[in-house]
């Protein structure tokens, strides 16, 4: 039984590491446009001359700090959503992630080579690299699985309302595929 619990455990967090990964992906075109709008290439320059001069160590607060205002209003959102205002708590910390994410990976693209002097630094950020490896071969079989069973929907091997509405979100995804 707690064998069991511990795989379920270990594959939720597999499923929370990879959302987080997958968040950290896909944000980067969206930050890349984003930086492309405002003049954040001028301040990323500038940035860049900045750390060129500071050590590997004084580069490590340039990367910490920027998100740290975000940790006390990420528990006001979770506190909102434990009073009750579960969407207006839940679009704050959805707000916020996506701002994090945002700001860590605009850091951590300038201070990245910098942070990777420190051994201690790149062993922890191979050591997650490898992890979100484990965790997509975890999770892997699961992803296989519900593909397989949506494909199955979706060419009619299913009936009824199940199977329509999987047709219809096929269909849809298609359109707007084909509409980019």
């Amino acid at each position: 039984m707690m064998r069991r619990i511990s795989q379920s455990l270990w594959f939720l967090l597999a499923v929370a590491f990879l959302i987080e990964a997958w968040c950290w992906d896909h944000l980067e075109p969206i930050v890349a446009r984003i930086v492309a709008l405002i003049p954040l290439r001028e301040f990323k320059a500038w940035l860049a001359q900045r750390i060129e001069g500071l050590s590997p160590a004084m580069t490590l607060p340039v990367f910490l700090v920027p998100v740290a205002p975000l940790y006390p209003l990420k528990l006001f959102a979770l506190a909102l959503i434990a009073q009750g205002h579960l969407l207006a708590g839940l679009a704050i910390f959805l707000f916020l992630q996506v701002v994090g994410l945002g700001v860590v990976a605009f850091i951590f693209d300038v201070t990245k080579p910098k942070l990777l002097q420190m051994r201690w630094f790149a062993a922890a950020y191979h050591w997650l690299i490898a992890l979100r490896a484990k965790a997509h071969a975890l999770v892997a079989p699961s992803i296989a699985a519900i593909k397989a069973k949506i494909a199955a929907a979706l060419r009619g091997d299913g009936h009824g309302w199940g199977a329509r509405t999987l047709r219809m979100i096929g269909r849809l995804r298609r359109r707007v595929r084909a509409a980019r």
